[in-house]
């Protein structure tokens, strides 16, 4: 029988710190699940770490993907094309899911799921038990679109989506540009959230260890990095509907500054186009910013 989850890890060059994610699996009380590691092109010892432990009875099955490098959202595009699970949930391979995550996961998708819902949203933690952000609100279902743009008043903090794979594979590839490392795949979400709302977990499914040269801590870096990238992504924010109009002056800022930097179609490809030129000299003053506080550090 097909387990019902899938776990993919994209990972680059973290054998170091692999191990934490891996010997969380085997702690899991459920094993109803298959670890996918995608690898994005790793120079370390990733590959004959993970044949190692495909070689032990650990319960669940290891598959492992190599790949070129060309980033996170790379690694979800090759991930969702070969899992064939009913849900799928990405560890990052610094991170690593709580001894029981995959038992509640399952069970309470057993208990809730259907194909009305995207899949499920849980909560993350620091490595010391903390709760990353507030607890989602206490309701059966919620809409990450409603997260994204602070309609609850909670602090928004990192989540752990579960998704149902044929969801995943309806709104996937991503864009993938050559030159560029940093698409974030919550985009992948987003797309998903216009149509279905996810069931609310509110338990500690994951513990994030944050590294220094991980996406959340260079968010800044990754605007002059990846503007083609960040421009897709805005023009997604920008076609949203029912969203303060404040959100979306924002992400419009950032849509002509990511055009100005890519040096992409700005006004005559934006769905917002009047905004778009309302917002055009605040989007220079962002590139002028960005170009001065961050180029050196990149």
């Amino acid at each position: 029988m097909k387990p019902t989850i899938t776990v993919f890890t994209p990972t680059y060059n973290r054998a170091y710190c692999l191990h934490n994610g891996y010997e969380a699996l085997c702690r899991q009380t459920l094993k109803d699940f298959i670890w996918l590691v995608v690898d994005d092109g790793s120079t370390d010892n990733t590959k004959e770490l993970v044949e190692e432990w495909q070689k032990k009875d650990n319960g669940f099955e290891i598959r492992y993907l190599y790949k070129g490098n060309g980033g996170l959202a790379t690694g979800y595009n090759a991930a969702i094309a070969v899992m064939d699970t009913e849900l799928s949930v990405c560890v990052d391979s610094d991170d690593y899911l709580a001894d029981d995550a995959i038992e509640k996961v399952v069970k309470y998708w057993q208990a809730n799921g259907s194909e009305k819902v995207a899949g499920i949203v849980g909560l993350d933690c620091t490595p010391d038990g903390e709760v990353i952000g507030d607890l989602l609100p206490n309701q059966k279902t919620i809409n990450l679109i409603d997260l994204m743009v602070s309609k609850y008043p909670i602090t928004n903090g990192d989540r752990k989506n579960i998704v149902r794979t044929d969801l995943y594979k309806s709104v996937a590839p991503m864009k993938e540009f050559p030159d560029e490392r940093d698409f974030n795949p919550h985009y992948l979400h987003i797309k998903i959230s216009k149509q279905y709302d996810f069931l609310v977990l509110n338990e500690k499914l994951c513990y994030v260890d944050y590294q220094t040269d991980g996406m959340t801590n260079t968010v800044f870096k990754q605007y002059l990095r990846s503007p083609k990238s960040f421009r897709e992504q805005r023009l997604l924010d920008m076609s949203l509907k029912g969203v303060p109009f404040i959100f979306t002056a924002k992400k419009t800022i950032h849509y002509v500054s990511s055009c100005i930097l890519s040096k992409q179609p700005c006004i005559s490809a934006s769905p917002r186009k009047l905004l778009t030129v309302l917002m055009y000299p605040f989007g220079v003053a962002l590139t002028i910013y960005l170009k001065h506080t961050q180029r050196e550090h990149i």
